[in-house]
């Protein structure tokens, strides 16, 4: 199975929160778990935890009526499943209202752990209003910018190689920072705010910057590395030892492949890298000036979710999108609870002889629990 929307978690993070090798099989098998995840979790919290660009358009007045209402103040408009990060322009009625006379709200958020808003207000000391001139209360309110649950992202290393506009993979120096159904961005950062003086308003806001490009798959490229010394020479799991000559280097965190053997690189110290050997199943073995290969050539999905594709540069920094830690480890806790009844036919059992039982999953009801009280959209947050 391909993997086609952002998840939650990525491959590498589930396959080693048990231990499971990785193969075809089980890499279909865990890519399916990762999107089935990444929808649940979307459905139960009514909100996403990815970022997108787009034009959204809202009913205005919408004060009840067969589908229900808001009945807001006039100059409030609540966003309800539509979080807002960033807004880059507003127009109602045709006329277009300057960010400047536009609160996001509630203003605190940002500075109480939570990257959005829920509600637009007007500024009632300017002379707008939502309507104007339309002839319809249909989509009378047009809103442009960044909308989901935060759209920060962290450092993922950097470009191994140029990447054109049309390129459909991506190689970089560090394959530990990322995987197959992580959102990774290239040209990250913040523009200008339209009106940086405007404390408080939608237009003291910076817009966000980069394209935003899906993985969905990777694989093993040269390091421009060989094995050399005495370590790993020997099909023995105490020889962790890996030296290496060449230019470059390796990553804590990263799969490195000698041979037909895959290590997981534990620490590196003086450019030497303690290896796990044997690791994802494969079979120990005796190496010997052996090519060594990392895990860091990307498929993508470019231009995503709003972004246009664009060139960079060998060298230029790769970001990996934030998706707030209680949701990642829910995603694994889904993804690897899948997997485990998948495997036993979901007849999944605990315990031995007469103490074997049905498998609970009260441990993932927990998480589940922590999770919307964290991060779950409430079902009714204002007066009727």
């Amino acid at each position: 199975m391909t993997i086609s929307r952002v998840c939650y978690s990525n491959r590498s993070e589930a396959q080693r929160s048990l231990d499971m090798s990785p193969g075809i099989d089980v890499n279909a098998a865990l890519d399916r778990a990762l999107t089935t995840a990444a929808d649940n979790i979307d459905g139960q919290m009514h909100r996403v935890f990815f970022p997108s660009d787009d034009t959204r358009f809202f009913d205005w007045p919408n004060q009840g009526g067969s589908g229900g209402g808001q009945y807001a103040q006039p100059w409030r408009y609540w966003l309800d499943d539509n979080d807002c990060v960033v807004l880059t322009s507003m127009v109602s009625g045709g006329v277009t209202i300057p960010l400047s006379a536009v609160f996001l709200e509630p203003v605190n958020n940002p500075q109480k752990g939570k990257p959005y808003y829920t509600y637009i207000e007007l500024d009632r000391s300017q002379s707008y209003a939502f309507g104007n001139n339309a002839q319809t209360p249909q989509h009378s309110i047009q809103m442009a910018g960044t909308w989901g649950y935060g759209a920060d992202a962290d450092p993922a290393g950097q470009l191994a190689a140029n990447v054109g506009d049309g390129d459909t993979t991506i190689t970089t120096t560090d394959g530990s920072k990322a995987g197959p159904g992580d959102l990774i961005i290239l040209g990250y950062g913040r523009g200008s705010a339209p009106f940086p003086s405007a404390a408080g308003y939608a237009g003291a806001l910076a817009p966000y910057t980069g394209e935003r490009i899906l993985i969905t798959d990777v694989a093993a490229v040269a390091t421009g590395l060989t094995q050399s010394g005495s370590g790993v020479t020997t099909a023995s799991d105490g020889d962790q030892a890996l030296s290496t000559t060449g230019s470059g280097s390796l990553n804590v965190g990263e799969v490195v492949v000698l041979d037909q053997e895959q290590m997981l690189v534990e620490q590196v110290v003086n450019g030497i890298a303690t290896v796990r050997r044997a690791f994802g199943g494969t079979t120990l073995a005796a190496h010997s000036d052996a090519a060594v290969y990392a895990f860091r050539q990307f498929s993508v999905n470019r231009a995503q979710l709003g972004t246009p594709a664009s060139s960079y540069s060998s060298a230029a920094a790769v970001y990996r999108h934030r998706v707030p830690p209680l949701i990642r480890d829910l995603a694994i806790a889904e993804e690897t609870g899948q997997l485990l009844q998948e495997g036993s036919g979901y007849a999944r059992t605990v315990g031995t002889g007469e103490a074997a039982r049905p498998a609970s999953g009260i441990a993932i009801a927990d998480k589940w629990d922590e999770a919307r009280t964290r991060h779950g959209r409430k079902g009714r947050h204002r007066g009727v």
